[in-house]
């Protein structure tokens, strides 16, 4: 049931996907395959274009999937040439990987995590752990600035046009998966009221306008 299933990891690339999707299989973990391309910019925030392809799993097997990532890098990393990229970013561009772990592979957040520990910085798990509570938090905020899709959402609700429908029903209903898998709405709580709203008259409006139109042409 898809139901059951949320975004794991997001690609740019089937290839990539592909080869997380094999990985996952050979640790035992069902995953899905999808296309995450809306039928509109659900987002509202402008590119649709990047991280198409997505690995879904179930809910419940986030942490043992995460886990078999890490160890997967760690095994990458003892193969790493000393001229990767990383060796030569600044302690704090390292500790933003550690923040912003869902913006990076597995194996470049172990690897940030060695370097750091390398140089003499304290890594533990009570760190990280407070780095992804806070980076959970940063992105179950709500989406802003909705006020011209609101505004074009009212707009083409009442003059019966089945975009307003569509804008309503992704302001009122769209959501989110966050980096542990829970879902949470993407836009705050009033804009939310304002998508029920707009849904709703398109649904009035739009059957009569379209009545309206038939009978026109009678």
């Amino acid at each position: 049931m898809n139901e059951d299933y949320s975004i794991f990891r997001k690609f740019s690339s089937l290839e990539q996907a592909l080869e997380l999707k094999e990985l996952l299989s050979k640790n035992g973990i069902e995953s899905k395959l999808a296309d995450n391309t809306p039928p509109v910019d659900i987002t509202f925030s402008g590119n649709t274009l990047q991280n198409q392809v997505e690995i879904q799993i179930k809910q419940i097997n986030f942490e043992t999937a995460n886990q078999i990532l890490e160890k997967n890098a760690e095994d990458l990393i003892n193969q790493i040439d000393k001229d990767y990229y990383l060796f030569e970013f600044t302690d704090e561009e390292l500790y933003e990987i550690l923040l912003k772990s869902d913006e990076w592979n597995k194996f470049d957040y172990t690897l940030a995590q060695r370097i750091l520990k390398q140089r003499g910085k304290s890594i533990d798990d009570d760190l990280l752990n407070s780095l992804k509570n806070e980076r959970l938090n940063q992105l179950a905020k709500p989406d802003e600035n909705q006020k011209p899709w609101i505004l074009a959402g009212y707009l083409f609700s009442f003059l019966g046009g089945f975009l307003g429908l569509i804008i309503g029903y992704f302001l009122w209903t769209s959501k989110k998966t966050l980096p542990n898998g829970k879902k949470v709405y993407s836009y705050a709580e009033n804009d939310r009221k304002h998508g029920k709203y707009i849904f709703f008259i398109g649904l009035i409006i739009t059957p009569i306008i379209t009545i309206l139109k038939v009978i026109e042409q009678f």
